[in-house]
């Protein structure tokens, strides 16, 4: 099972990668307010919808994108907003083009922003350009749909949707669900990680990562004075919670009568064995995601340059089937710590944490 030139997998089925797990939209749905579980159902349907097109688009090819040339020169992103009005038309109307100045839409010129963080910490930190590796245009559609809990990657562009009001604000407010989603791209032209079960949690907890990274870099925070939550400042303030995810406490994020309570383990002792959300990966994610933030935290400082370092290396660098477990990746974390930083503090601090969390490296 490998990853064809243009990045689409080949051997097992298509990603279509959501930042609202479908365990928390149908908790949402069983709401005893039936305004608001009847947005959930709609988000459902409107997902089950774009995840058929998204294996619609793999089978039969993708359009090839490149970047301008002067912009492929400079190694420049190359963004483009569009607006569906609220319909589910996509991309929409074009509304916003690398270089245009921001405009009246907050929505809009978040996405903006988002495309452009996210761009900028893969170039300037691990000299990616852009998501493919080769300027890959970012496109994103805001104004999706009418009262849609979600924001997605389709393999070809970003998606997002205003929130409900009621239990989601609009999904473009945290700019690490952006950088969330759009690391699913990375993935997608990299390990290409199977979307279920142990490897689909580390293909949601590699978007984890590099989504608070995003977040990190864009504030010039450290280890210690992130957060360490994706999705702060998306849930509406009638929500008993703080985020979608915690990774410095995985299973805290929420503990809402809607939502529900927060499923995540933070450790193998209480992995969650089900059928649902592909196999746990929204679930099972908390592990490898408490494992990145404990060794940021045992290295202290940026956590985007050692620790996040030697994530990308393991990402990028061969060493990930697509169907590996947690000790597979594990394993290849430790490879790509004594590659880059021979079996010094880096390496010392990569074993702990997978102790820590119970994922054998052995």
């Amino acid at each position: 099972m490998t990853a064809n030139p243009t990045g689409n997998p080949t051997g097992f089925e298509p990603v279509f990668c959501t930042i609202v797990p479908p365990h928390i939209q149908d908790r949402i749905t069983r709401a005893s307010d039936s305004s608001i579980a009847a947005k959930a159902r709609k988000s459902l349907e409107r997902d089950s919808f774009e995840r058929t097109h998204r294996r619609l688009t793999t089978v039969l090819g993708a359009p090839a994108l490149a970047p301008p040339a002067e912009a492929a020169a400079q190694q420049k992103p190359h963004r483009t907003i569009y607006d569906t009005r609220h319909t589910t038309q996509l991309p929409g109307r074009k509304v916003r083009g690398e270089g245009d100045k921001p405009g009246k839409d907050a929505t809009v010129n978040r996405a903006y922003a988002g495309l452009g963080a996210t761009f900028e910490l893969y170039l300037e930190k691990f000299s990616r350009y852009s998501i493919d590796g080769n300027g890959l245009p970012l496109n994103a559609t805001v104004h999706y749909d009418q009262d849609y809990n979600n924001a997605f990657w389709n393999g070809e562009q970003m998606v997002f949707g205003d929130g409900d009001g009621e239990i989601f604000l609009d999904f473009t407010i945290p700019v690490d669900v952006i950088g969330h989603e759009l690391t699913h791209g990375v993935t997608q032209y990299t390990a290409n990680l199977t979307y279920f079960g142990q490897p689909g949690a580390l293909n949601e907890s590699v978007s984890d990562v590099f989504g608070s990274l995003i977040k990190q870099y864009t504030l010039g925070q450290t280890a210690a004075e992130a957060d360490w939550l994706i999705g702060a400042g998306l849930l509406a303030p009638r929500v008993t919670g703080v985020a979608l995810r915690s990774m410095k406490a995985p299973g805290t994020a929420y503990d809402d009568d809607v939502l529900g309570k927060d499923p995540q383990p933070a450790d193998m002792a209480h992995f969650v064995k089900t059928g649902r959300d592909n196999g746990g990966v929204h679930i099972n994610s908390g592990i490898p995601n408490h494992a990145f933030y404990i060794l940021a935290e045992s290295l202290g400082g940026h956590a985007w340059e050692r620790a996040g370092q030697i994530w990308y290396d393991t990402l990028t660098g061969g060493e990930l089937k697509p169907d590996c477990l947690f000790a597979d990746f594990a394993k290849a974390t430790l490879k790509a710590a004594k590659d880059r930083y021979q079996a010094g503090e880096e390496y010392q601090a990569v074993l702990k944490a997978w102790e820590q969390v119970g994922v054998p490296t052995a």
